[in-house]
């Protein structure tokens, strides 16, 4: 296989364990796959996208596995907040915890992914611009 095929599997791979609640910084190995190989640049932010989102959906899997809970102030809050409040997923540290809740207040699967991949797909994107901007300079 070549280098650039286990790139892109250790970007996926590094995603998925950097968004479970394994320490992981997905960001470095995304920005120095695409300073090395800049034409793959879609396709890694894709995979880095994917690979984030599942392993959010895996904490969340996690968090289901837990007894409901009593619904106390702060459970109210995030329940009515709802999917959404996985837009910031990506946030380190909290992002995991916001999984693992999203998961034990029995928040629905598919919005809650689709909340999570825009908030995760949209910090990647950035990253990129800002690689993309510092490079030109």
């Amino acid at each position: 296989m070549s280098p650039l095929v286990w790139a892109l599997a250790g970007l996926f791979g590094s995603s998925f364990l950097s968004a479970t609640l394994l320490p992981g910084s997905s960001e470095v190995v995304l920005l120095a796959l695409v300073k090395h190989w800049p034409d793959w640049a879609g396709t890694a932010w894709l995979l880095a996208s994917l690979g984030n989102t599942l392993g959010g959906m895996t904490s969340l899997w996690l968090g289901r596995r837990a007894p409901p809970p009593a619904m106390g102030r702060w459970q109210q809050r995030l329940q009515r907040l709802g999917p959404a409040s996985l837009l910031f997923s990506w946030v380190p540290l909290v992002g995991d915890g916001l999984c693992l809740a999203a998961g034990w207040l029995r928040l629905p699967w598919l919005p809650c992914m689709l909340w999570m991949l825009l908030g995760k797909a949209a910090r990647y994107a950035v990253l990129l611009w800002l690689l993309d901007w510092v490079m030109s300079l």
